[in-house]
């Protein structure tokens, strides 16, 4: 294949980035940040010289630095990674016509917009009748109608029986967490439904609101695509990503999203996966979706699907898929599928040729505090070597022949770690294996001993599936 991609990101997606690239024998330029400069990302490239493809930048997110790499260089593409400008619309149509045009390698600028919307996403899901949580999907501005609204929603979980109902009042145009109150009982709803619209008012100039019902016992599912731009569509089947952080950041995933082996399911567990499967290959073709991408779903313990959102890039936990998938008898590299797709080729193969066999999990090795909200650890890693086998493989930028001092800039993640077997108890079973068999030694700058969420990620190995 013919161009050049610029690496938009930093750390092991990075490097996950330059490997697909070497197998495509495509030339890429990578870029750093002081702080990075130990990084795997750059130190494997070069940061001076003739043949220099590592470029200094102030920060990652800052587009004119970026576009100016790129420009240099005479990259034709670019790579955005996961997070920073991975979702972002306006960076992706930027790119794609300013006068030195690149190739953004994810779903069109169109596409990104669309989706990254959630209130338009959800609208357009209901129009094409695929399950979303129950509630709004335009802004309310009437409180009189919201209340009416909200009075439903609640009466409605009466009659299911449901043993706590609740609803979510969330400012429309905020995000991240921002302005979402509960609310238990109708007579609570003005006094709170005024606190959400003043606040989203004064933070985002729009006091709109949503109303949802407030889902609490579920599990977190994804559904993978492959999309190209000639109208073919592939799925990687489904995983689970319940285990989180408090602050929502995914732990251990799992693929497939649910086996019997884990849990006793009151719903038919091949049914409800091969239902989300369909619906998000329904909303793909709907949008013309046209690279890779993750529909979020959550699913009640009845086994109630609820479209949650569509997450328009590549994601940390892709590999968890691959590697329940196979294509002659290979896991595939969707980050590899990924670029092939955005520099036009066809994805060459038909459903029929995914073969899904076994248990794969994928475990996020962070220095953290679980037992102190999830705390970062910052200090210098002195020692760091994983277990190899023919049943695991590691994602990491912190080196393992010198020591690596932690950047406080970014969350301070380490490696991702996948296992796979025959079934779910075997991939468990090595999971906790593996765990055991990391080194990881370091000090903080009072002489504290690291700490890691190594012990969390074994314990929380037996609630993977489960409600």
């Amino acid at each position: 294949m013919d161009g050049k991609v610029l690496i938009a990101n930093r750390g092991e997606i990075a490097i996950r980035i330059m490997e697909a690239c070497k197998d495509l024998d495509l030339d890429y330029v990578v870029v750093y940040t002081d702080a990075d400069q130990d990084s795997e990302h750059v130190q494997r490239n070069r940061t001076s010289g003739p043949d220099q493809n590592a470029w200094r930048i102030n920060s990652y997110t800052e587009p004119n630095d970026l576009f100016a790499v790129a420009t240099h260089t005479g990259c034709t593409a670019i790579h955005p990674g996961y997070g920073f400008f991975s979702e972002d619309f306006r960076f992706a149509r930027r790119a794609t016509i300013r006068d030195h045009s690149l190739i953004f390698i994810g779903p069109s600028w169109e596409v990104i917009r669309n989706l990254g919307d959630k209130i338009n996403t959800k609208k357009v899901a209901n129009e094409l009748h695929i399950p979303t949580i129950p509630g709004t999907d335009s802004p309310i501005y009437n409180e009189m109608e919201a209340e009416e609204i909200a009075f439903h929603l609640l009466e409605s979980q009466k009659i299911q029986e449901i043993e706590r109902p609740s609803i979510l009042i969330k400012a429309a145009a905020g995000g991240g967490g921002m302005g979402i109150e509960e609310v238990t009982e109708i007579a609570q709803f003005r006094r709170i439904y005024r606190q959400v619209q003043n606040y989203a008012k004064r933070q985002f100039g729009d006091g709109g609101v949503l109303i949802e019902q407030c889902l609490t016992d579920y599990n977190h599912l994804e559904v993978q695509l492959l999309c190209s731009r000639h109208g073919e569509r592939i799925h990687f089947g489904s995983r689970n990503c319940t285990i989180q952080s408090t602050g929502r950041q995914k732990r251990v995933e799992a693929a497939p999203g649910f086996h019997g082996s884990c849990f006793n399911y009151d719903f038919d567990e091949k049914k409800v996966l091969d239902m989300i499967v369909e619906y998000s290959l329904k909303l793909a073709a709907h949008v013309r979706y046209d690279n890779v991408g993750t529909w979020e779903w959550i699913v009640s313990r009845s086994g109630q699907p609820y479209l949650l959102e569509v997450n328009t890039r590549i994601q940390v936990e892709n590999d968890v898929s691959a590697r329940i998938s196979y294509l002659d008898d290979k896991h595939p590299n969707l980050i590899r599928e990924q670029i092939r797709l955005a520099l036009g080729e066809k994805i060459g193969y038909k459903q029929n040729s995914v073969e899904f066999k076994g248990a794969s999990i994928e475990l996020r090795i962070v220095a953290e505090d679980t037992r102190r909200g999830f705390a970062p650890w910052i200090g210098t890693i002195t020692e760091f070597s994983f277990p190899k086998h023919d049943w695991s493989v590691v994602y990491t930028h912190v080196p393992f022949d010198r020591p690596y001092t932690i950047p406080s800039e970014y969350d301070p993640n380490l490696a991702l770690a996948l296992v796979w077997g025959e079934n779910m108890d075997e991939a468990k079973k090595r999971a906790a294996r593996f765990i055991d068999e990391v080194q990881i030694k370091g000090k903080d700058s009072q002489g504290g001993d690291i700490i890691t969420n190594l012990d969390y990620l074994k314990v929380n190995l037996d609630r993977l599936l489960t409600f």
